[in-house]
């Protein structure tokens, strides 16, 4: 574990010599949503295999570019593409890039995803904000032996998704007129897709939306003290039985319908990040 933290610092070190200052708020970007925040000022860009330690994303729909600017007045580093555990990384490599971003300075992350709707409700091109999740990857970042300099042992989990973050976002969604709901997001192993019987159980267990990332990212962030906020799109309705075949071409079109309204939402709840800390 100490050797990842080795290569976690080599990840910010680059970004502090390549980059400059830290940002305020580190912004990771899921499938399809890659051009969602647009018109960021002052902006500067890396390829994520320009960067020492950098895990390589090898998924349609992720840019691998990381980018950092100022956006709503916030000093903000994008992270264009993700890392994840079906590719056949480890949980650290996994969370390393948003690891790295705190360790760097960053003291606000916003997680967004592509994510199918469980709950009926949910429709194609639906914003979520997460209130809680299920980990149900079976695995987990903080495995191993703790540094007690990075977060505690036994980090609580009670508020993950801060409460804060949240409504302002909520306020700030009833205000432009964007349909955003709450939610509880299932993140699990990947990369097939789930069953009919799989969604019956999520709906079952009190999942709204179920997907194949965030969830360690979010626990990483949370164990080293980090405000966390999470965003999902909903892409599609998770299988049912007699339900359409699904697709990541269908993930990647709906991504992009909600584009705007992610961009503005996520200009909301990054500007003036410390005004509620």
């Amino acid at each position: 574990m100490f050797e990842e933290w080795t290569k976690v610092d080599e990840v910010a070190g680059f970004l502090r010599k390549e980059l400059g200052d830290p940002p305020q708020v580190h912004v990771v970007l899921g499938s399809g949503l890659g051009d969602a925040v647009a018109g960021m000022e002052d902006a500067r860009s890396l390829e994520f295999a320009d960067i020492p330690s950098w895990p390589e994303s090898t998924v349609e729909g992720h840019a691998g570019e990381l980018r950092r600017g100022r956006l709503a007045g916030t000093e903000v580093l994008l992270q264009m593409g993700r890392i994840h555990l079906y590719e056949g990384y480890s949980p650290s490599a996994v969370v390393r890039p948003v690891r790295a971003a705190i360790a760097w300075g960053a003291e606000t992350v916003v997680l967004t995803n592509a994510a199918g709707g469980v709950n009926p409700a949910l429709r194609a091109g639906d914003l979520m904000m997460l209130e809680d999740h299920l980990n149900l990857t079976g695995r987990t970042p903080l495995l191993g032996i703790n540094d007690e300099t990075r977060g505690p042992r036994f980090p609580d989990m009670t508020n993950i998704y801060d409460s804060g973050l949240r409504a302002r976002a909520l306020n700030a969604a009833a205000e432009m007129g964007i349909a955003l709901r709450n939610g509880v997001y299932a993140g699990l192993l990947g990369p097939s897709y789930e069953t009919p019987s799989e969604v019956k159980m999520l709906a079952a267990l009190g999942a709204d939306a179920v997907g194949m990332s965030t969830v360690l990212e979010a626990i990483a962030a949370r164990h080293m003290g980090a405000r966390l906020c999470g965003i999902s799109c909903i892409t599609n309705q998770a299988a049912s039985a007699h339900g359409p075949k699904l697709t990541h071409d269908e993930v990647k079109v709906f991504a992009a319908k909600a584009a705007d309204d992610m961009t503005r939402l996520i200009a909301s709840v990054i500007g003036d990040t410390g005004e509620d800390a």
